[in-house]
């Protein structure tokens, strides 16, 4: 059977998320107040859950709520909680290093409870992902800090479940519900840490601010839309190597804007990358069509 063409706008649109996601480094490093983690992660969701939930106005079904909830821990909750930490006691390059290993977790999660063998070539291009962002970002000196590595695999993991499972359980809502939601519910499990963690917020500057409902409005609401429309339309792990757009994009906003340094190994660890990302489209097309 031949495969199905690749979905280029279903994929490019999807992409968009963990594009703007890559964004939103510069955006925190350059323009937030420093040494608040939880409140940036807080004031990135919870504003846009409650703008979402209060636009649409519907509720989910009573049977959907305790699917929603986890959902919202891993997707949003969790997931930022370890990223967080994953930040702060590892380096950039290390962390995200180990996130890449999402897509490897999805095809494990795919055949453990789909019965879904991932195919060789998507396997083995994911497995070029991780090497390829082991030579755009690890530096030879990266410090291997226990708790900062199970943060990242914890929320790697938390990630990966949270969008295979997305697709599975998708209440029926619209998609601004369903990702208001999560949005909501998934701040509402930040709030205590940023209350007992964080030092208080100062009085915010008009740049900061604008940062602020950057990471609210486009960051979240926007980014998030797009990504929950895409695990809908896509196959998991496809989406789950998109992913990887966002240190991508990241590192390019930073030699870009900040003048940061890229060496040829960088380079040839982007390559890698993005080679690995649309190796992962193709070999997930076509092993979906194969099943239909």
């Amino acid at each position: 059977m031949k495969s199905k063409p690749l979905r280029w706008s279903e994929i490019l649109l999807t992409a968009l998320a963990p594009v703007i996601w890559g964004s939103t480094y510069i955006v925190a490093t350059e323009l937030l107040p420093p040494d608040r983690p939880f409140t940036a992660a807080l004031l990135r969701c919870l504003p846009a859950g409650l703008l979402l939930t209060l636009f649409v106005r519907q509720l989910p079904a009573r049977r959907d709520w305790g699917r929603l909830a986890l959902l919202s821990a891993l997707n949003i909750g969790f997931f930022q909680a370890l990223l967080f930490v994953a930040a702060y006691r590892l380096p950039g390059g290390l962390a995200a290093v180990v996130g890449a290993i999402q897509p490897l977790l999805v095809m494990g999660l795919a055949w453990a409870l789909d019965g879904r063998r991932p195919a060789r070539l998507a396997v083995a291009a994911a497995l070029t992902g991780i090497l390829g962002m082991a030579a755009l970002l690890l530096s030879p000196g990266a410090a291997w800090d226990p708790i900062g590595i199970a943060a990242a695999l914890a929320g790697a993991a938390c990630m990966a479940a949270g969008t295979f499972l997305a697709r599975r359980w998708r209440p029926e809502v619209p998609l601004l519900a369903f990702t208001g939601w999560q949005l909501l519910a998934g701040g509402l499990i930040l709030l205590p840490l940023a209350w007992a963690i964080d030092p208080p917020l100062e009085a915010l500057s008009a740049s900061q601010g604008l940062a602020y409902a950057y990471l609210s409005l486009v960051g979240a609401m926007l980014a998030y839309a797009l990504w929950f429309r895409g695990i809908a339309k896509l196959p998991p792990v496809a989406v789950s190597s998109l992913g990887l757009l966002s240190p991508l994009t990241a590192v390019t906003l930073g030699w870009a804007l900040l003048g940061q340094s890229m060496t040829g190994l960088s380079l040839v660890g982007l390559l890698l990358v993005l080679g690995s990302i649309l190796t992962v489209q193709w070999a997930s097309s076509a092993a979906e069509a194969a099943r239909t």
